[in-house]
């Protein structure tokens, strides 16, 4: 199973779309995330009962899970919290300003500075850059500073019981007693988010599992501990695992053509560096493209916003997260811990986000003038981009894709 970070656990459990990292899932301070000892609904009594068995069988020793779920109940925050659907959420500019934001990236320079040694030695051994790796940890709990504070097994607990999603539940579920089964950590120590990430990097027990390392030798992969290290190495080793190329960058702000077919500027289109220099695109000074091998061009604002091309390391952070903004805020966070500027063209900041209800109503729409937008659940996909981009040829507008009020408005 490939890692599942909390930022992306929104698009798995189906709560809030991420914002800004994933810092923004992480749920309230500590007295709201501990259930309060209280009678339990017998049926998830009987659940308890039920998964004690199952994971017995599945090689949990009976000790280590009634340890484990000792005081363990329903966690109403974490009902409150996996219900939720925002209405709104962040255009894309708006994400990456909080992403790189001044004092993100000062925080990452610090740490660049105060765990160097520590950064050059995880470089060395797992070959991922130093600032991909404070990247990271910066989007996922702001440098360690919102870890979650909610009992791992409690909230999965919590999510299996609820029922919608068991069978993932309780796969983590068995994972995380796996984890205290080996002794790296115990149960009142494995706190995380709502949905179960854990640590300075937000791992699911089945990541932590696969990737988590002992880097610095103390008998125990600590990714909760107040010291980053192994959480930093863990996520290095994730990245090196998923073909992190080092000295490469994820992507790069590129000039466009006049007439420049934005159809063709579609992530999964992957192609040589010759391929885009033969159709006009160069860097912002107007210098050629520098060959890093296939990539691709994306225009995640549509055509009146910048454009980028993005190489392997950018499909590497997306095994992380597979969300656009998100391997775009890692890729651009750790750019500018890096020393690098900020983007030189322009965001459409007059644009309107849509919400999810408008969203909607975008894919009933299209679905109703002939153009498949796949399920209508207020996501912008690859089925809705690619509906919306047969839209607009077919009326002769420049088919970048891009989700907007005028085009709703158009479709009305």
């Amino acid at each position: 199973m490939r890692h599942l970070s909390l930022a992306a656990l929104v698009v798995v459990l189906g709560a809030a779309g991420c914002g800004g990292g994933a810092t923004s899932q992480l749920g309230p301070g500590p007295e709201a995330s501990r259930s309060q000892p209280s009678p339990q609904p017998s049926d998830f009594i009987a659940w308890r009962d039920q998964f004690r068995r199952q994971a017995i069988a599945q090689g949990i020793e009976p000790g280590v899970f009634d340890a484990a779920f000792a005081g363990v109940g329903v966690n109403p925050t974490v009902v409150r919290l996996d219900g939720k659907q925002a209405e709104f959420t962040k255009p894309i500019w708006d994400y990456l300003d909080s992403a790189a934001s001044p004092t993100r990236v000062e925080t990452g320079r610090a740490n660049a500075a105060r765990l160097g040694a520590t950064l050059d030695a995880i470089e060395a051994r797992y070959g991922v850059d130093g600032q991909a790796v404070l990247a990271i940890w910066g989007m996922e709990t702001n440098y360690g500073r919102n870890r979650g504070d909610i009992p791992v097994i409690e909230g999965l607990a919590t999510l299996a019981y609820d029922g919608r999603r068991r069978a993932f539940a309780e796969e983590q579920l068995v994972d995380a007693l796996r984890i205290l089964q080996s002794g790296d950590t115990t149960p009142a120590r494995m706190v995380g988010s709502w949905a179960g990430a854990m640590g300075h990097t937000q791992f699911m027990p089945s990541s932590y599992l696969a990737y988590a390392v002992d880097f610095n030798g103390d008998g125990r992969r600590d990714v909760w501990s107040d010291d980053p290290t192994d959480a930093l190495a863990s996520a290095a080793n994730y990245l090196a695992h998923s073909g992190w190329e080092p000295g490469q960058p994820w992507g790069l702000e590129v000039h466009m053509p006049p007439g420049f077919d934005y159809a063709r500027a579609d992530q999964k289109n992957r192609q040589p560096v010759s391929y885009w220099r033969a159709r006009g695109v160069t860097l912002m000074d107007g210098r050629p493209l520098p060959d890093h091998g296939e990539g691709a061009i994306i225009a995640p604002a549509g055509a009146r916003g910048p454009t980028f091309i993005v190489f392997r390391n950018f499909y590497v952070i997306k095994r992380y997260n597979n969300a656009t903004s998100y391997a775009m805020g890692v890729g651009h966070l750790g750019d500018r811990i890096a020393g690098a500027s900020d983007f030189v063209a322009a965001w459409p900041r007059d644009e309107r986000e849509l919400s999810r209800t408008e969203k909607v109503e975008l894919q009933e729409r299209l679905m109703a003038a002939g153009y498949h937008p796949g399920s209508t659940d207020g996501v912008i996909g690859p089925d809705t981009t690619n509906a919306i981009r047969g839209y607009q040829s077919a009326r002769g507008m420049t088919p970048d894709g891009f989700a907007t009020a005028s085009l709703l408005e158009r479709l009305r």
